[in-house]
This record gives structure tokens, sequence and C-alpha cells, in this order.
């Protein structure tokens, strides 16, 4: 059974945040080919938990300091910059700063 993905915008986020489940940020993930491993999936539930208490998306200096994981080794995990593919299967906005 595949999962339909509700409408994203051009950078791959949700148009409606509120459509998000956690099986719709993994097919978001397995469409864009990238791989979410139970770290990384985590950490995901992670950036929503801070999402519900700050209503913001967290910079990664916060939320490596909220996750107590070194943001140099969040950076290895993800190959990228972490906060946009971590907001963007989490359902959450797009983070400020990210260009």
């Amino acid at each position: 059974m595949s999962i339909e993905i509700p409408p994203r915008d051009g950078d791959g986020y949700l148009l409606d945040m509120n459509a998000w489940t956690p099986e719709i940020g993994k097919a978001m993930a397995k469409a864009d080919g990238f791989e979410m491993t139970d770290d990384r999936w985590d950490q995901v539930l992670k950036a929503r938990e801070y999402y519900e208490q700050h209503n913001v998306v967290p910079p990664i200096r916060k939320f490596s300091k909220f996750i107590d994981v070194d943001k140099k080794v969040l950076f290895k995990q993800w190959m990228t910059g972490p906060m946009k593919p971590i907001s963007k299967y989490g359902g959450l906005p797009k983070p400020t700063g990210c260009v």
C-alpha cells in the first residue's frame, strides 16, 4: 500500500503542515530518495516536539542543545544542513535562514 503525499511546494515542504503524519513524512523521504535511519527519524520527531513547545523551527545550535547532540555530528549524519530535511520530513515550516 502506498501513501498519497499531500501537495508540496517547490522545495518539497507540505503546503498544509496539518496534513502531516509519520507515514507521510516517511513517504516524502522515500519519494525524495532520502534514507530515514532510526536516528534521523528520532531527530525529526524531536524537532516536532520543539516546534510544539516554541512554535518555531529551531536554529541548528538550539536544536543540537535540545537533543544533546553536537551540531557537527548532525551535519555528518544528514550530509547537509540538517534543519532543512528534518523540518521538511517532519511536516514543519521551512527554517528561517534556509535559502
